[in-house]
């Protein structure tokens, strides 16, 4: 039962953010139904095993030929049915396969549609193609990350796709589904990750307006690594610690701790020396292993943390202590977020492949085992 519950998603089978909020979504218990294509079916899709792509867990995989008069109406009932509809195509795919958001109303006045796109639905390049590495560029996220006199280095698929994509899309599909409910009225979620990122940056810009942040210059701002008092330091032996001492108080346990005086460096918000003091800490840092800074600096106000690698997380006492990562599939992989006291989200199981519960997922959303024999002898659904 998680909070979740008695909530119907259906999800239109993509990569990226969609299925990662759905995955969100089915732990907070929903029930959520993937729809994947048909030719997906036995078919390797990925450089690496299917078990090996968690975002596809704790959901049923349905697979259904869209091409089919069949598939297609088969498509039509599952989201007469449903209360959110999540896809995230490029704009007028689903028009085109004869599932236009106002077709769907049509069927489901209160029905939300959640669409992710990189640019949104409209636009000069809405129509075109991109990736997370596109849409932060576009957004003004890219240019501000990297070491100084470098070029911009991007941060993973973070910021677009999970960030600034799939949590968007999951906030907006909630809060028009309570709309929903209230009054009776679904609607469209335009999710894009151009957006997402951008309203991501909202107290960056902040900062910019202030006259508090430099464009173009990178790692010379205080939350950029401009900042001798926050930024990575590399230890003896080449691992790297976290310190985050911005508040007055925090920054004075840093300095006792690594028995610097106050005029030992320049002062703290002097932003012209920053670089002489980062240099005098980074030879102060290199001193010790990142395992001894480790039990001089844990368990204080200095805001530290050593940096580890996803190997070295899963095992750390605090993510221990709190079962922040979960063995499934026979690997350790992070588990439900965030946490919920009255109805906790669960991992319902590991990856699936297309069509994997192609029988079984139609079946719990009201099909007959004849409607189904009948769905596979058409071959608009087939099981794995």
């Amino acid at each position: 039962m998680g909070a979740l519950d008695g909530v119907k998603v259906v999800e239109l089978a993509g990569i990226g953010p969609t299925p990662h909020c759905c995955m969100l979504l089915a732990e907070m218990g929903a029930d959520v139904l993937r729809i994947d294509r048909l030719a997906n079916v036995g078919q390797q899709r990925r450089v690496f095993p299917e078990k090996f792509d968690p975002l596809t867990r704790s959901r049923p995989n349905v697979a259904v030929d869209w091409k089919t008069p069949e598939g297609l109406a088969t498509i039509k009932r599952l989201c007469q049915q449903a209360d959110i509809v999540i896809e995230g195509f490029r704009p007028g795919v689903l028009e085109r396969a004869g599932l236009a958001p106002e077709t769907l109303l049509g069927l489901n006045p209160k029905l939300v549609i959640g669409r992710a796109t990189g640019w949104g639905q409209d636009g000069p390049i809405a129509h075109t193609a991109g990736h997370d590495i596109n849409y932060i560029a576009l957004s003004g996220v890219l240019s501000n990350i990297g070491a100084p006199g470098g070029p911009p280095v991007h941060p993973l698929m973070l910021t677009g796709d999970f960030g600034g994509g799939s949590l968007y899309l999951g906030l907006g599909v909630l809060a028009a589904y309570i709309s929903a409910q209230k009054t009776g009225a679904g609607q469209v979620v335009d999710a894009s990750m151009l957006e997402g990122s951008a309203s991501l940056m909202t107290f960056v810009y902040g900062f910019l307006a202030a006259g508090q942040w430099k464009e173009n210059q990178r790692g010379t701002n205080m939350l950029d690594g401009g900042a001798h008092f926050y930024r990575v330091y590399e230890t003896k032996g080449g691992d790297h610690i976290s310190i985050g001492s911005i508040e007055p108080q925090f920054y004075a346990q840093l300095q006792e701790k690594l028995g610097l005086a106050d005029d030992d460096l320049f002062p703290q918000h002097d932003r012209e020396h920053w670089p002489e003091n980062a240099e005098r800490l980074a030879a102060i840092f290199k001193t010790k292993t990142r395992e001894e800074w480790n039990d001089l600096l844990w368990d204080t106000d200095i805001c530290f943390a050593p940096v580890l690698t996803m190997s070295e997380a899963s095992s750390h006492p605090q993510n221990v202590a709190r079962g922040s990562f979960v063995e499934l599939d026979g690997y350790q992989q992070p588990g439900p977020a965030p946490r919920f006291s009255g109805t906790p989200s669960a991992v319902h199981h590991g990856a699936t492949t297309a069509g994997q519960h192609t029988r079984q997922g139609l079946a719990s959303w009201g099909f007959s085992q004849d409607e189904i024999t009948e769905l596979e002898s058409a071959a608009a659904i087939k099981q794995a």
